[in-house]
């Protein structure tokens, strides 16, 4: 018992379900990483925007030198000076560019949202496919066994004279396709688990059984695609603002402290300062530029126009589907009830004959016959009861929900 536990612990300390799956490639996949970062960089500039409210100050150096001077005049001139800078008003452009950013950020923020929402649905519907793959190769390799139990048999029975080698190769054919088809399943199950991989952002091993808890009917919530959008129509609107703020006076404060240093002049030459302090109050307004900034003002305006029609799909589009994932769970679950119903049909039909193949009334086409039709249904089955999970993800997808919240 001891040796059977060490056998089997490799195998449970590598297995992993759906929820951890999920976790680990919200965290990993790159595209994922990706948008995180689009959204770390609209934070940013956020940040940037903020700061233009607050005054700028900038120091430097200078040298100058002249050529052909006066007597008031100074040949050579060198210094350094100190300047602050304030915009006291600029006709409401900061407040619309800092309202840009922060409706960008958000934005991107659903972006990021709905890629994982995105993300898990494709993940679930691939982890769901590789256990109904799985199922299907599980009941064609205990369909091989049985073939190959009979093709034994059979070959005995020809050794023994009470058989014909026509009844061994027909079975040897059955089992051979049986071979075949298995090898097409387990190259799906590698490309479906390599797909899955590739989403996960690492190698996985064994995958446990996972469900989600069972919901007829959810109230559906905007998606977060069409928040992303939302989003972005109120950024181009304020950037279209800040178009409209250019027209309006802006009033600008300087303080510049500049000191002043002088090569070979004399101590009281009549041009020369030590030191010189200039404060300049400024106001600019634009009052004519060809209409050239109107002109972009009224393309962000069409820009959110645009926006506008493509959420009034998308919310149309999420309701359709939502409405058809309801109509797809219950459809899922009247399919488990046939297929359980035509599984225990096939296993008792294939025990019956089975028995009879044995006893001699009935040939190899019948047997094939049966378990052919046993195999598919235990596939079958299986498939419908994976089905049904994915029913239920894409209900919360499209409920807009997050998937993971719903495993078990």
């Amino acid at each position: 018992m001891r040796k059977i536990l060490l056998f089997l612990f490799p195998i449970f300390l590598f297995a992993e379900n759906l929820k951890t799956i999920l976790e680990y490639a919200h965290q990993n996949n790159n595209l994922i990483i990706s948008a995180k970062y689009a959204k770390e960089a609209k934070s940013e500039i956020v940040e940037s925007k903020k700061s233009s409210y607050f005054p700028t100050i900038d120091v430097g150096g200078f040298y100058e030198n002249k050529t052909n001077t006066t007597y008031f005049q100074i040949p050579d001139t060198y210094g350094a000076y100190s300047k602050i800078s304030l915009n006291i008003y600029d006709g409401g452009m900061s407040k619309a560019r800092l309202n840009e950013s922060k409706n960008e950020y958000l934005a991107a923020s659903y972006d990021e949202s709905e890629m994982k929402k995105s993300l898990s649905l494709e993940v679930v519907r691939d982890f769901f496919e590789y256990k109904s793959l799985e199922a299907h190769l599980k009941a064609k390799e205990d369909a091989k066994k049985s073939i190959a139990e009979q093709l034994e048999r059979v070959k005995r029975f020809v050794e023994a004279k009470l058989a014909t080698q026509d009844d061994v190769q027909r079975l040897q054919a059955a089992y051979d396709t049986t071979l075949y088809e298995m090898e097409s399943l387990t190259f799906e199950i590698l490309s479906i688990k390599k797909h899955l991989e590739l989403r996960v952002g690492k190698k996985l091993q064994n995958l446990e059984d996972s469900s989600f808890d069972e919901a007829d009917f959810l109230d559906i919530e905007e998606a977060d695609a069409i928040k992303s959008l939302l989003y972005k129509q109120n950024a181009m609107l304020q950037s279209a603002e800040a178009i409209e703020s250019i027209y309006y006076p802006t009033i600008n404060f300087q303080d510049t402290y500049s000191y002043y240093g002088y090569k070979n002049i004399e101590s009281n030459h009549p041009a020369k300062i030590d030191y010189q302090n200039i404060a300049t109050l400024t106001l600019n307004m634009r009052i004519f530029d060809y209409g050239a900034q109107k002109e972009v003002k009224k393309s962000l305006l069409l820009s959110s126009k645009a926006i506008n029609e493509e959420i009034v799909y998308k919310t149309d589009e999420q309701k359709m589907y939502h409405e058809l994932s309801i109509i797809r769970l219950n459809s899922a679950k009247l399919k488990i009830k046939s297929a359980n119903s035509a599984l225990d049909a096939s296993k008792s039909a294939f025990e019956t004959i089975s028995k009879k193949y044995s006893a001699g009334i009935v040939d190899y086409v019948v047997y094939l016959e049966a378990l052919s039709a046993s195999t598919n249904a235990k596939a079958l089955y299986k498939r419908s009861l994976n089905d049904m999970q994915v029913a239920y993800a894409m209900l919360y997808y499209y409920s807009g929900k997050k998937i993971e919240e719903y495993i078990r």
